[in-house]
């Protein structure tokens, strides 16, 4: 019996399945929780917008576009298109997204487990992916959003690229194209990861054909990326104006991390593992990576690539990253793997009692977003409170910030901005003109503006004016 127990405890298959198990609580909330709520809403508008205006692969669209047509310059709109294919089943709902990003995410952590399985050995593996699945990953593996979904795509296709390095089947070599192609489409930073095949130049017991094979796939899949982010994305952009993606220069970029160097080491020192402890256990496995540096070199090799290529990263995306917690999602792993080696090199009791730690602390300091704060849960009625009063062809003005959440839960289109500029006669003068019809004002986000304006509804949480209309009921232009 205890044989089994011990054998259980230390199977990943079964911690995998345990903590899916165990954030599948809340899943069907609603994008309302504090964290990142705005970049789900983002991704569930194309979701919709595909299932409402017929999909247009390869014209994502929002609804924060005001005038405009809402087509966006974003990432492959892969992760949306499967929520849309749930939601034309089973009727659209939030929570799709959720779902599918923590079962594609579960899947890829056990992939992640398999390639460090295989190439460096089982302990390592285990404690690895433990680690990596109560890191950052815990709870960004259930938002509606592609960061864990694209890096764990291209996790699995690493692992077969792995494969057929080492067997050479076709089969191998498909997946790797599927996995890798799709998940840097889904999102380009999971470019980093991608990057660890570079160590396959210096391994000589590879055979020739094998490596060409496998650079000559992975060159294709690298190359779609490319005319997807370098000439799709721009086209858009320039033809639709609306862009999600503001790269810099290296010498920009460089600048403006300088001026958040603070910001930068916490995403590295707190945010990846959610733990001090955690971040605790990956200086130790650098350390063990040294002093075992002969015998590590193939590794240390790989990591180094990996990480060189994450800095030019981390350059080029500038000021972003050190304010986004979630740009640090693809290195986790390579942090993981690390600390992994420090568990796997000391005493097993203590190496349990350490992850037990690492686990609690990370959890207890993510599990405000298996839950939403009561205070939030009035922005679910939005649309039905609007339902009455505004059309939904009609564009609307609302004070949610320059987050999309507000204007995501009312099923309208139009524009967003802070309390302070919306209250303006000037500004929603301007916006009139370009044929924005209502101003649908949120009482929770700042007091109600007196306005030159017609209102039409006064609620305990919303207020609704009709812009086109003065005060007294006399059209704005009319003479």
């Amino acid at each position: 019996m205890d044989l089994k127990a011990k054998s259980l405890g230390s199977d990943i298959r079964f911690w995998l399945l345990f903590f899916l198990g165990v954030r599948l609580i809340g899943i069907t909330n609603a994008p309302l929780e504090m964290g990142h709520s705005w970049r789900q809403c983002l991704t569930l508008m194309v979701s919709r917008n595909f299932l409402e205006n017929g999909v247009q692969f390869f014209y994502p669209m929002i609804d924060v576009a005001g005038e405009r047509t809402g087509i966006i310059g974003s990432e492959f709109p892969f992760f949306n298109y499967l929520i849309y294919l749930v939601s034309s089943v089973f009727g659209y709902a939030h929570w799709y997204g959720r779902l599918i990003n923590l079962l594609v995410t579960t899947v890829g952590l056990f992939y992640f487990y398999k390639l460090i399985q295989e190439v460096i050995g089982g302990k390592v593996a285990f404690f690895a992916s433990f680690i990596l699945c109560v890191s950052i990953w815990f709870g960004f593996g259930r938002k509606v959003m592609p960061d864990t979904f694209s890096v764990s795509l291209v996790l699995i296709g690493i692992y077969f690229g792995y494969r057929y390095l080492k067997e050479g089947e076709i089969k191998s070599i498909l997946l790797f194209f599927i996995g890798t192609c799709l998940g840097m489409l889904c999102k380009i930073p999971a470019l980093a990861l991608f990057s660890v095949f570079g160590i396959v130049l210096f391994i000589k017991d590879i055979p020739l054909f094998r490596k060409c094979m496998l650079f000559g796939v992975g060159s294709l899949s690298f190359g779609i990326v490319c005319l997807w982010y370098f000439n799709w994305v721009p086209h858009l952009v320039s033809t639709y104006g609306y862009e999600l993606y503001f790269p810099r220069s290296l010498k920009v970029g460089l600048l403006e991390i300088l001026e958040l160097l603070p910001e930068l080491s916490e995403k590295f020192y707190f945010v990846a593992f959610s733990s001090f402890i955690g971040f605790g256990c990956f200086l130790g496995g650098i350390y063990v990576l040294f002093l075992d540096r002969n015998s590590q070199k193939w590794v240390i090799g790989s990591l180094t690539i990996v990480s060189v290529v994450f800095g030019l990263f981390i350059l080029k995306t500038g000021y972003v990253f050190p304010v986004h917690s979630y740009y640090i999602v693809p290195f986790v792993p390579v942090m993981a793997l690390v600390a992994g080696y420090l568990l796997a090199n000391i005493n097993a009791r203590y190496a349990y009692i350490i992850l037990a730690a690492v686990a609690i602390e990370s959890i207890g300091n993510q599990h405000d977003d298996f839950f939403i704060k009561e205070s939030e849960k009035y922005k679910l009625t939005i649309e039905q409170t609007i339902e009455e009063h505004i059309p939904v062809d009609e564009l609307v003005v609302t004070n949610g910030t320059p987050s999309p959440q507000t204007m995501y839960l009312a099923h309208r289109k139009g524009w967003t901005e802070t309390s302070s500029v919306v209250g303006r006669d000037s500004y929603l003068d301007s916006l009139s003109s370009l044929g924005a019809s209502y101003l649908l004002w949120d009482r929770m986000r700042g007091e109600v503006p007196i306005l030159n304006s017609k209102k039409v509804y006064d609620g305990t949480q919303f207020c609704i004016f009709d812009i086109r209309y003065q005060k007294n009921g006399i059209k704005k232009g009319a003479k």
